[in-house]
Parts: C-alpha cells; structure tokens; sequence
C-alpha cells in the first residue's frame, strides 16, 4: 500500500512540479521563483488527486480537504524538498530550458529519488494508522444519481503512465529540436 500511495503522491506532484517548471521557463522566472511556483503546484496537484475520489464517494470538500491536509501534507513535502533538491545539484538542469535534454534528464532523475525518499515516509504514517490509512476507508465509487459519478476514476497506474509519457515525449522532442 505504501509504494501505491507514494506513486499516487509522485504522480500529483510530478503534474505540478513540471507544470511549474515548464512555466517558470518559459516565462524566464529566475530559479527561486520557478521552484516556488513549482512547490505550490505540486501541492495543488497532490491534493487534487487525492481530493476528487473522496468527493466522489460522498464526502463534503470541506471534508475532504481536511482529510487530504492531514494525510498528504508529510509525503508532498518531502517529494517536494527531495525533487527540488535534486533539481538545483544537477548541473544546468534548473536554468536547462524545455528543449534541452538536461531539464527533463533531471526532472527524471529528481522525481524517482523524490519516490525513493517519500516511501519510508508513506510506509511509516500507513503504519501508524496515518497517511492514506486515513482515506482508504471513504475511496469507492460515485453515488448512484448524483453529479459525483462524473467524476473520473483514473487509477494510479495510469496517471503515472501519462507522466512517464510525456517526460519521455519532453526529451525527445528536446533531442530532436
């Protein structure tokens, strides 16, 4: 349980964090603010994707959002100082730009030690009755009638494929470029 949650995290995170970066990028931000941007979309991402099936299963998002706050906080964070950590030791990778190779080589390499160094995390809180533990219980489908059935349920797996693909497409459209 603790690998699929810390993947279901990483896939959040990875979706804000590359949104960030692309952003800051492109508009040129200086790297301070291009993490900063990056930081707050990756826990805008992360607890989306942690928000939705909570939502759909017939919770309130007041409800929710304070489930999500208490069992997702511990692992963004530390995906997110790991990732960025990474991101500023590589040489060039923050400051790389879209169509070089580097900046998706390292995004890459950040987001797998950002899952190797969450998992202890994750398996840690799981144990303690903590982390997803606490919204495992409300996960399942919409309910019958309501609006909340048209909600996706899109599982981790294939969100973490969609990652994967585009970061591939990234670098090789930036090697073909």
């Amino acid at each position: 349980m603790a690998a699929s949650t810390t993947l279901h995290c990483l896939t959040g995170c990875a979706i804000g964090e590359i949104l960030g970066l692309m952003v800051g990028t492109a508009l040129d931000l200086d790297s301070t603010a291009t993490i900063i941007l990056a930081i707050g979309l990756a826990f805008v991402f992360g607890y989306t994707l942690s928000t939705l099936p909570l939502i759909k299963s017939g919770l309130s998002l007041r409800s929710a959002l304070i489930l999500v706050l208490a069992a997702d906080t511990l692992s963004i964070a530390t995906m997110e100082l790991t990732d960025n950590a990474v991101m500023v030791l590589i040489p060039g990778a923050m400051n790389a730009g879209l169509v070089n190779p580097i900046f998706w080589i390292g995004m890459m390499i950040a987001l797998t030690v950002a899952f190797f160094a969450a998992y202890p995390v994750n398996r840690w809180l799981i144990g303690r009755g903590k982390g997803h533990a606490l919204v495992h219980e409300y996960h399942a489908h919409g309910i019958a009638g309501s609006w909340r059935r048209f909600i996706p349920e899109i599982s981790t797996g294939v969100l973490a494929a969609m990652i994967t693909a585009f970061m591939v497409g990234g670098l090789v459209v930036s090697i073909a470029g």
